[in-house]
């Protein structure tokens, strides 16, 4: 056995001795003696062998004259021993000292391990080849990745790695490197790194807010906000005042009012910069949000455009006179027109392919817009119907009847029938076959449509006081606003109640919130009431903050 096999042996000797005592037995449950930090196997040392302890020492970087014991002079026939024990085989040595150490006072052990456990407590990462030691890190999470790059310099330079940092963001579900809109990383930090950091900081911000108060955009004096559109930096606010409005996300202000509708405006859509609104006029208008100009007016409804869905360059919209309209956007020309309804249509969803439309006569419909042909009615709704979701498998539909139906968009088959809420269901959101339903009954819901089973109900002492008036899916959590002027953040996973993100002064006397809408990073809110207790306003809440920006802001 060589040099390293031998102080192995004792090391693990002196270890078990200190761990359960001079009999051999363990110590009871809180006695054991603590061990020592990051030692490592002498088998892991890769160095030229060395053969005796001290020119172990020496490989370490020690000095081979260690600080000795000064309790007196020593023994007599010290030299005599030591003499024969070098005379000894290595076998023999071995007994010796396992000999020795039974012999031996825990203080006594104690004061070897101090000597000898140093010398395996080896900075191994430094060890490794770069690429070695990079794959050891990724093992670490993203916190311990952080602390250990303040261990030393070359740690940090291997903390830092950018491909290292790319794999824990795509650990979390971050696809894109972007660093922070307000100021970008130096060269010396990995910018997915700072793309995870800025990522982890929004989401706590999301979950556990800050002290900032929102921004307020007060427009529209003591109109009702009826549809609400976000996208990019820019926010449109559509009101039963005939108008709409266009809002910077980032300085607050009113960039310019869109008039042109001679009835209040009910419905709008948004990409890029083109809006698409529906009035009480009977008309829909495209227009150009940067500008402010009316692109199209487009007529041939013949009463007021409730409903309305932008896919690509084509909108589809829904009226009070029973049909449905395709819209090429661009052109402003009327391509299609679905008649089928006998009563008004109230929503309407459309997927590039297929255009499914809920009405007042109790019916959904699923239609080809090509050729202008009704494929399925889904019959079983006893009242009318108010939500729409489609995904291109499964069609959701919310009613006054109190009842959700999930329908096959293929077979025209009802799949489940969900049954929960108590009142009229005013809003869903879909994605990944989890259905969250926002009701009349103050609750909502979370729903597997797959199954039919109700995952969550999100109530409590927290739940909402009053009916729920919108939903928005962001970041794994649902928000949810409500008459009783609050909105409400939810865990989606755990249906847990996180905060109120906000609450009007005058809720449960009048406030509203009447729509929302969210990005990763901002909340919009279109707040107000109906008896004149809160101003008719627009809440702007942005998650993208750090310690430095919130005292520059």
């Amino acid at each position: 056995m060589g040099f390293y096999g031998t102080l192995k042996l004792i090391f693990y000797k002196m270890k078990r001795k200190l761990d359960h005592g001079p009999d051999g037995r363990p110590f009871p449950s809180g006695k054991k003696h603590c061990k020592g930090n990051g030692y490592l196997s002498p088998s892991s040392l890769v160095q030229a062998t060395p053969t005796t302890f001290g020119d172990l020492r020496l490989a370490n970087g020690h000095s081979a004259q260690r600080r000795r014991v000064t309790s007196g002079p020593p023994p007599s026939g010290l030299q005599d021993w030591l003499h024969t024990f070098q005379m000894w085989s290595g076998p023999e040595r071995l007994l010796a000292l396992d000999e020795l150490i039974d012999r031996c006072e825990t203080s006594q052990v104690k004061h070897m391990m101090q000597v000898i456990e140093p010398q395996f407590q080896r900075d191994f990462i430094s060890l490794l080849p770069k690429e070695l030691a990079l794959y050891v890190l990724t093992f670490l999470a993203p916190r311990d990745l952080l602390q250990a790059a303040q261990t030393c310099r070359y740690w940090r330079i291997l903390a830092e790695d950018n491909l290292l940092w790319r794999e824990k963001c795509r650990e979390e579900g971050i696809s894109e490197c972007a660093s922070s809109r307000r100021r970008r990383p130096s060269a010396a930090v990995s910018e997915w790194k700072s793309t995870y950091i800025r990522q982890h900081r929004i989401e706590t911000n999301w979950r556990k807010g800050d002290t900032r108060e929102p921004m307020v955009l007060k427009g529209h004096d003591d109109h009702v906000i009826t549809c609400l559109q976000f996208s990019g930096d820019l926010i449109v606010s559509g009101s039963d005042d005939n108008t709409l409005k266009v809002w910077s996300a980032i300085t607050g202000k009113c960039l310019r009012t869109l008039t042109g509708h001679t009835g209040g405006v009910w419905c709008s859509q948004m990409a890029a910069t083109t809006v698409i609104s529906g009035s009480t006029d009977r008309t829909l208008r495209v227009w150009d949000a940067e500008s402010g100009e009316c692109v199209h007016t487009l007529y041939g409804h013949t009463s007021t455009v409730r409903c309305m869905h932008l896919n690509g360059n084509r909108v589809v919209s829904g009226s009070r006179d029973t049909t449905l309209r395709v819209w090429d956007v661009s052109t402003g020309r009327c391509e299609h027109v679905l008649t089928g309804h006998l009563a008004a249509v109230r929503c309407v969803q459309y997927d590039g392919r297929r255009v499914v439309s809920g009405g007042y006569d109790y019916m959904v419909k699923v239609w080809d817009p090509e050729t202008e042909v009704c494929l399925h009615t889904l019959q079983g709704h006893t009242n009318r119907v108010y939500s729409l979701q489609f995904d291109g498998v499964f069609v959701v539909s919310g009613s006054l009847d109190t009842s959700i139906k999930v329908w096959d968009a293929e077979t025209g088959g009802c799949v489940h029938t969900l049954t929960g809420h108590q009142s009229l269901t005013s809003g869903m959101e879909l994605r990944d076959n989890i259905l969250v339903s926002g009701n009349a009954d103050s609750t909502v819901r979370v729903w597997d449509i797959r199954t039919g089973q109700c995952l969550h109900t999100l109530q409590g002492p927290n739940k909402h006081q009053s009916a729920v008036t919108c939903l928005q899916f962001c970041r794994g959590l649902v928000l949810s606003s409500s008459d009783d002027g609050t909105v409400k953040l939810w865990d989606l996973r755990t249906g847990a109640w996180l905060r109120d993100v906000v609450a009007l002064q005058s809720r449960g006397s009048g406030g509203v919130v009447w729509r929302i809408r969210a990005s990763d990073t901002r909340l919009v809110c279109a707040a107000g009431s109906r008896n004149g207790t809160e101003e008719t306003k627009l809440l702007v809440l942005d998650f993208d903050l750090d310690e430095k920006n919130k005292e520059t802001d």
